[in-house]
């Protein structure tokens, strides 16, 4: 599994209560992380105990940051000849605000070196990996900007990793602005796997997700699915949110899968729990899993992943993942399909 895109440090503080502007409240504790797309899905799929080799690409600065990074990487047997330094800009980091009660959380987020990955750091002829996967779309600079070849660079990249024969697989982040649809279109028929959460899927395609009293709504995630699907997406989008995920193929196979039915007390805090979600699934595809086997084994990764503050520290062995559906189950709340 080759990944690329950001690689961030998360500083993740725990907080009683999420603020008014200039209202005081109290940290309970902070840890200091892995965050981002490349560096998150690695690190779960180690801890999964995946069996098959690891390999990453980005850009870190040359800082104490970008050290800790290459220290893990290295203990986890991670292949960085692709993760590359800069000394003109600093590691990426982000301050995560997590929420005791609820474990929502808000991002304060510096690009810092990835702001400055391009197409030139992807060499596919190095990588013996049969999947390829890119996040995240909108929080990259140089591959979110439109060049006069009309493509974005992401897109580029993901026609390179095409053309080496590699299956692809794209997440997005989360932002509240027009690029949805401005930037994501151009690297969708380039795109075998699309990740995409509801709000995500509303922004891109239009379609609204939910019902309205705000309840995520299945049948109106499917709705979105096709839509993307039309753009281009050449086998599965895979649309999770809260309760589950469903997932809609080109060829028109129709899936959902509830997720794990966790307590509120059970929950330390949701950071990285999309990307644990995309390690499971991608780790069942690489495996030649049927896609329902592999969006069970993602929603166990993101349940697991639950279970702590940082992105990955809860993470189990995939065995051990797929073990909470007996001591949880599934939820059972009535979700319009």
């Amino acid at each position: 599994m080759l990944v690329g895109g950001n690689w961030i440090i998360d500083q993740v503080k725990l907080i009683d209560t999420y603020p008014q502007e200039e209202k005081l409240v109290n940290i309970l504790a902070e840890f200091s992380s892995n965050g981002g797309s490349a560096y998150n899905i690695l690190k779960d799929l180690y801890k999964m105990q995946v069996r098959f080799p690891l390999e990453g690409i980005g850009l870190v600065g040359e800082d104490e940051r970008g050290d800790s990074i290459f220290k893990e990487c290295g203990q986890m047997g991670i292949d960085t000849s692709q993760l590359k330094r800069t000394n003109l800009a600093h590691t990426s980091y982000t301050d995560v605000m997590s929420v005791q009660s609820t474990g929502k959380r808000t991002f304060f987020h510096n690009r810092g070196a990835n702001a400055l990955l391009d197409e030139t750091y992807f060499d596919f002829s190095r990588s013996q990996a049969r999947i390829f996967h890119l996040g995240y779309l909108l929080l990259l600079d140089k591959l979110d900007n439109i060049g006069e070849d009309g493509l974005t660079g992401a897109a580029k990249v993901l026609r390179k990793a095409k053309q080496a024969s590699l299956v692809t697989s794209v997440d997005i982040v989360s932002e509240n602005t027009t690029r949805f649809k401005e930037i994501i279109p151009f690297s969708l028929p380039f795109t075998d796997y699309l990740f995409i959460n509801e709000f995500e899927a509303k922004m891109l395609t239009g379609t609204d997700t939910c019902t309205e009293d705000g309840d995520v709504s299945a049948a109106r995630c499917y709705a979105a699915a096709e839509r993307i699907l039309e753009m281009g997406v050449n086998q599965w989008v895979i649309v999770h949110f809260p309760e589950g995920v469903v997932a809609l193929s080109k060829t028109g196979e129709k899936l959902f899968q509830p997720s794990l039915d966790l307590s509120t007390a059970k929950i330390a805090g949701a950071v990285g729990a999309g990307d644990a979600f995309a390690a499971g699934v991608l780790a069942g595809i690489h495996d030649g899993l049927e896609m329902q086997q592999c969006l069970e084994l993602g929603v166990c990764a993101a349940g697991c992943s639950l279970f702590g503050i940082t992105s990955s520290d809860s993470i189990l062995p995939s065995a051990a993942c797929l073990q909470l559906i007996q001591q949880y189950g599934f939820k059972k709340e009535p979700v319009e399909v």
